[in-house]
């Protein structure tokens, strides 16, 4: 049911342009997903995410399973008939929720204990109950659950989190490969911090398990954007080039046209949704902070020749109005114009490696 194809790569950098085909339709790369984190990209329906061009949304395996629940997803047979999106669906496996939201996180080799951040109720989750919780979700791509800590963190804390991460792997592979399944697709995250030693370690353990796909996990955690960069650099090729690579949580526009550049073809963010909701819009020139007083009279949209819903239809005057009162429409127009903002740097990064014309349009940019 899963399968990947590469079918261009630029001659003076490791992008490639390829296709991720699911049982719930194919997934053109290079490609960002929208974040849904609670069965919803924020504020936006199905309907204005495929008129925006979204392929493939995120789903987050901690918030959904403490809030609505298992027994509720279940009754809609998982999550795309839950919240109405038939395209493809990628959960993460809950673990960076918990090194980040929780209360009272206690890791051991059997997994993590923590205490909810909504009710204070307690928890055990293993790498087995992500897999479970996920196969429940209806995932088409399902993360192993791995270990995250924080940065800066020491060589040895480190290694041990590694070490948790690759030996978690292992057990979420084969409660995948003895569970209802079905169609999903596993993919396995390389950890080991800013350290290239762990780094390969961990890549190198993940590749001898032979998932669907890797992710790079541990990265836009606080470190500088070059130490990230680096980071990449280093990881990306050791990972197998028929396989899909993941670069998670990372997501300025400079940052994803640099990480193409350096072989990745899938990302996620919640910076397009947050960032509207803060009045923050982003545009070929860099960001547009919508609250300023020069756009008051301003009758031009967002962004000239934009071709979102937003920019088709009102102006800037308009949105820092509803922006400056608050009102709920504000949050909706920004997050579109964001989201295919997004969704259509995707497209012309894939364009422009389909024509071998990447490193021109990565410098134009």
């Amino acid at each position: 049911m899963f399968n990947f194809d590469i079918i261009a790569k630029s001659s003076t950098t490791r992008a490639r342009a390829g296709v991720i085909q699911t049982a719930r339709g194919k997934v053109e790369t290079p490609v960002f997903m929208p974040v849904g984190t609670l069965g919803t990209v924020k504020s936006l329906t199905p309907d204005e995410l495929l008129s925006a061009g979204a392929q493939i949304i995120l789903g987050n395996t901690y918030h959904l399973y403490l809030r609505p629940g298992c027994d509720v997803i279940d009754q809609f047979d998982g999550l795309h008939k839950f919240m109405s999106w038939k395209g493809p669906i990628l959960t993460d496996s809950g673990g960076f929720q918990v090194f980040s939201l929780a209360k009272l996180a206690k890791i051991s080799e059997e997994g993590v204990t923590f205490q909810s951040h909504i009710d204070g109720s307690r928890h055990l989750l293993t790498p087995e109950k992500a897999v479970e919780i996920q196969t429940c979700l209806g995932s088409d791509i399902i993360m192993c659950l791995d270990n995250c800590i924080q940065h800066p963190a020491s060589h040895a804390q480190t290694r041990r989190a590694l070490d948790i991460t690759s030996r978690w792997a292992e057990r979420c592979k084969a409660a995948w490969q003895g569970g209802a399944n079905g169609h999903s697709a596993l993919f396995g995250i390389v950890q080991g911090g800013m350290f290239k030693d762990l780094r390969e370690i961990s890549s190198t353990a993940l590749i001898a398990q032979d998932f669907d796909g890797f992710a790079i996990g541990g990265l836009s955690v606080g470190e500088p954007v070059e130490t990230m960069l680096e980071i990449a650099d280093f990881t990306l090729p050791k990972l197998p080039d028929e396989k899909p690579k993941y670069i998670m949580g990372t997501g300025t526009p400079e940052d994803l046209i640099e990480l193409v550049a350096l072989g990745a073809d899938m990302f996620d963010c919640v910076l397009p949704t947050r960032n509207a909701r803060n009045g923050q819009v982003f545009h070929q020139q860099g960001t547009l902070n919508i609250s300023n007083a020069k756009y008051r009279h301003d009758t031009k949209p967002l962004e000239p020749g934009c071709g979102c819903y937003t920019c088709r239809n009102y102006s800037r005057a308009y949105l820092r109005h509803l922006y400056m009162a608050k009102e709920l429409l504000a949050h909706r127009l920004n997050t579109l114009h964001n989201v295919y903002f997004f969704l259509n740097l995707m497209k012309q990064v894939r364009q422009a490696i389909l024509k071998n014309e990447f490193e021109s349009f990565r410098k134009n940019f």
